[in-house]
């Protein structure tokens, strides 16, 4: 799959990842979620504290899919359907390419490839920019849970 992001006008190739894709992965995982470990004041968060071979596994077992520009990962999003629901995790974005609609793009594949009704993601309450893109992109919240540290997980979902 292909597609022409209409702000630097190059092609942005969307792809199935693969276990292959991990390190690469893992790179623009850590480097996209720097700015939510700043954002929450702690680098001990599961994107970022993750190890290779834990991710290796998790791509065993879960669908997802990358985007690449000139063959650069630029983006990651994470998915497993389950009893009707997409649930959607970790979508990383590399830092320069953040705001320039990779994620978007990766939703939109996401959900478009799912036969499930519904979709379902989740962001923490201070993550305001991620907040802003999911109800852009028709995620309207579910759920909030507290942390126990003054933030939620807030729980996003979309009728597909």
């Amino acid at each position: 799959m292909t597609e022409q992001n209409g702000e630097k006008d190059r092609e942005i190739v969307i792809s199935p990842i693969g276990e292959a894709d991990a390190g690469e992965v893992l790179t623009v995982q850590r480097a996209a979620f720097v700015s939510e470990a700043a954002i929450y004041g702690s680098v001990d968060m599961p994107p970022l504290t993750q190890t290779l071979a834990e991710l290796e596994a998790e791509l065993r077992s879960e669908s997802g899919l990358t985007a690449r520009i000139d063959g650069r990962l630029v983006g990651a999003i994470r998915f497993v359907e389950k009893d009707g629901m997409l649930l959607i995790g970790r979508i990383a974005i590399a830092p320069d390419m953040q705001g320039e609609g990779v994620g978007r793009m990766l939703l939109e594949h996401a959900e478009s490839a799912s036969t499930a009704e519904v979709a379902e993601l989740f962001t923490g309450s201070l993550s305001e920019a991620n907040i802003r893109l999911y109800e852009r992109c028709g995620y309207v919240e579910h759920e909030r849970i507290p942390d126990g540290d003054g933030t939620e997980q807030i729980f996003l979902r979309k009728n597909l």
